[in-house]
C-alpha cells in the first residue's frame, strides 16, 4: 500500500501527474486544485496516496494534503458518488469550502463540480451533514457568495447574515457566526435565532 509519493514530476497531465521516484515513475490522479499547485516538471514534488486495487486495475489518487484524502474518501460513501466525482467536487471546493456548503446545506455550491447533478449534490450535503464537522480540519472561514441572497442557502441563513453584515460586520464574520449559530439552533431556526446567536457568537 503506497501512503505517499515523494519525487519530481515527470510529467504533468489533465488529471494525472507522473512522479519519478528514484526512477521509477508513478501515475497519479489529481483534482485540479491539486495539479494547480504543483510545480513544473523537474522540481520536487510531495502528493498523499490513496491506493486503489481492482481485481483488473490498480490506480493511485494523489493530494496536495491529507485533509483533501480523508474528504475522497468521505465523498465516496455518498450513494452515486465515486472516484471521478469526488475528485470533480475536490477539484471546485477546498476542503474548508466543501464542509462550508454541507454545514449550509448549500448544495448549489456542490453541484458546481462537473458530474455532480442536483439529486446527488443533495444526497452529498444530506448524507455528510453530521461526518463533515470531523473532517473539516481547522477552524471553518465561511465566505458566502453575494448569491446567498439569491437562493443558494436557506433563507433564514440568508437573512441572518444580510443583517449581521447590517450591523457592520464583514460577511466572512457574519457566516462565521451564523454556521457556528446554526449548530446550536439546528437547521430549523428562524433568522431572529440565528441573529440572536450570531451576535452572541461575535461577542466572545
Amino acid at each position: 500500500m503506497i501512503g505517499k509519493l515523494k519525487g519530481t514530476i515527470d510529467e504533468i497531465g489533465d488529471d494525472y501527474v507522473l512522479v519519478d521516484v528514484h526512477g521509477v515513475c508513478y501515475v497519479a490522479f489529481c483534482s485540479a486544485r491539486t495539479l494547480s499547485k504543483l510545480g513544473s516538471v523537474g522540481e520536487a514534488c510531495v502528493l498523499f496516496i490513496e491506493t486503489y486495487v481492482r481485481e483488473d486495475q490498480l490506480k493511485l489518487f494523489g493530494f496536495q494534503t491529507q485533509l483533501e484524502r480523508e474528504w475522497f474518501n468521505l465523498l465516496q460513501s455518498v450513494q452515486g458518488v465515486g472516484a471521478k466525482v469526488a475528485l470533480a467536487v475536490l477539484s471546485t471546493l477546498t476542503p474548508s469550502e466543501l464542509a462550508n456548503a454541507i454545514a449550509l446545506q448549500d448544495k448549489t455550491a456542490v453541484s458546481r463540480a462537473q458530474g455532480v447533478g442536483p439529486k446527488v449534490a443533495i444526497r452529498i450535503v444530506t448524507e455528510l451533514k453530521n461526518k463533515a464537522p470531523a473532517f473539516a480540519g481547522e477552524a471553518i472561514n465561511i465566505g458566502l457568495k453575494q448569491e446567498i441572497g439569491e437562493g443558494v442557502a436557506a433563507a433564514p441563513v440568508a437573512d441572518a447574515v444580510s443583517a449581521l453584515t447590517n450591523l457592520g460586520y464583514s460577511r466572512d464574520q457574519a457566516a462565521n457566526a451564523v454556521a457556528a449559530a446554526m449548530k446550536t439552533a439546528g437547521e430549523d431556526a428562524d433568522s431572529a435565532k440565528l441573529i440572536r446567536l450570531g451576535l452572541r457568537e461575535l461577542s466572545r
